[in-house]
């Protein structure tokens, strides 16, 4: 039995994230603005279909799920997958890991927070294409960065509130809906084929996505070894019940049209039924939304840069704690400016292009790490979680994700993608040159 390496800073955080909390987290992540434009889009490629897709994801998350989980269980040092990979693979592949986790996360955070200043903007009756945008983006990282420094628990307070919140005209939707539903639009009329099935995956994998965030700060998780398993699973399966259900109150709401609202199909769909308040509470749940998922963003993703300073690929200063509130302020400071800029400059959307690809390769990385992990039988303390099928489902979850990846990642993505690696490459390289030539303490 073995154990992962452990780090100075790690001492000076306080595990105060149980599972309630860290399936808030998840949930919130995994729910975010992406629900509200999603069943337009099922509906467009597979029709009345469309809930399949929805089920063919599920299956195909489930196994990622179940290896993160695993892999989660057994490393508890703050990184999440970016951790877990390093001590299952080593430093260089550890690194890589992290990196496309850190852009995931800071392409969609500040792709999020520009459609969440758009949407408040519009809601007070303004337009986009005005000064009050850049205000809002600057004003939610601010005060979302003043909680998080304050302390964890605090961020994660604020992460069920928000759950709750955006949980209420979702409800709202699918239990008042569901009395005008025509079940004509809910009939499967014509076939689908595999590859129309597997490229709607390609799309609605990344609305189950946000698990491999959310637990980047696994080194404030309480029990890690029962928490990250059951926190993961519970966020999963709440996630596919209230997907599912709002697919189906909207197409058989709308019935084809559903597939002509690419922005705002659920506001359409509530206008059909409940009129001009029903639209304004799904857009003002919208913003609730995205709001929740930028909170547990400024939660978990500066954790990756703490990790990174640890481990020497970022300056040792991103691993500072602060003396009184206990979290990592300079990695969470950090985090938030560029985030800012990012959302502010607009050049965003490229990287959400790239999010897509980075995203499917750490899938693929944890699966493996996970099936290393448990051979291995590292543990962090406590009865670790283990996968019910061995090593067969690592191996399943790499044929899904690459069958996936095959399916919907451009040339260009590729491209992209191999850029990142030489990165990674050239930084790590480096990092071992200067540890190389550094003088000996004798």
């Amino acid at each position: 039995m073995t154990s992962p390496p452990g780090s100075d800073g790690e001492a000076g955080l306080v595990r105060a994230l149980g599972v309630r909390q860290m399936a808030a987290a998840i949930f919130n992540y995994t729910v975010a603005s992406g629900i509200f434009a999603l069943p337009a889009l099922a509906y467009g490629r597979l029709g009345a279909a469309a809930p399949l897709g929805y089920l063919a994801t599920v299956v195909v998350m489930g196994l990622v799920v179940l290896c993160i989980a695993a892999a989660g269980s057994r490393v508890a040092i703050t990184g999440g997958p970016y951790a877990y990979v390093e001590v299952a693979l080593g430093p260089f592949v550890g690194l890589l890991a992290g990196a496309l986790l850190w852009a995931t996360d800071i392409a969609a955070t500040a792709a999020v927070a520009n459609l969440f200043a758009g949407s408040v903007v519009v809601l007070g009756g303004g337009r986009t294409a005005t000064v009050a945008v850049p205000v809002v983006i600057v004003a939610i990282f601010l005060m979302l960065s003043w909680l998080n420094v304050r302390g964890v628990r605090t961020g994660a307070r604020v992460i069920e509130l928000a759950t709750v919140a955006k949980l209420v005209p979702l409800l709202l939707f699918v239990v008042v809906g569901a009395f005008f539903i025509h079940p004509a639009h809910l009939r499967i009329d014509r076939a689908v084929s595999v590859g129309d099935v597997s490229r709607t995956v390609g799309v609605l994998v990344f609305a189950f996505a946000g698990i491999e965030a959310a637990l980047t700060p696994s080194g404030e998780i309480r029990d890690p070894a029962r928490t990250v398993p059951r926190a993961a699973l519970l966020a999963l399966g709440a996630a596919a019940v209230l997907y599912v259900l709002v697919q189906g109150v909207a197409q058989g709401v709308l019935g084809p049209e559903l597939a002509a609202d690419r922005v705002t199909p659920l506001a359409t769909a509530a206008a059909a039924f409940a009129g001009g308040a029903g639209r304004t509470v799904i857009l003002v749940g919208a913003a609730i939304s995205m709001f929740g998922y930028l909170t547990g963003a400024i939660l978990a993703a500066p954790r990756t840069m703490f990790a990174f300073g640890r481990d020497g690929f970022l300056p040792r200063g991103l691993t500072a704690v602060h003396p009184r509130f206990h979290t990592p302020h300079v990695a969470i400071v950090t985090y938030t400016v560029l985030a800012t800029a990012l959302a502010l400059s607009g050049t965003f959307e490229r990287l959400a292009i790239l999010a897509n690809s980075t995203v499917l390769l750490l899938y693929f990385l944890c699966a493996i790490a996970a099936a290393v992990l448990q051979r291995r039988d590292v543990r962090a303390g406590g009865q670790p979680f283990r996968l019910p099928a061995g090593m067969l489902l690592p191996g399943l979850t790499c044929l899904a994700v690459a069958w996936i990846f095959a399916r919907t990642v451009s040339a260009r993505e590729l491209l992209a993608v191999a850029i990142v690696v030489a990165v990674v490459t050239g930084a790590y390289a480096l990092r071992a040159r200067r540890r190389a030539i550094r003088p000996s303490p004798d």
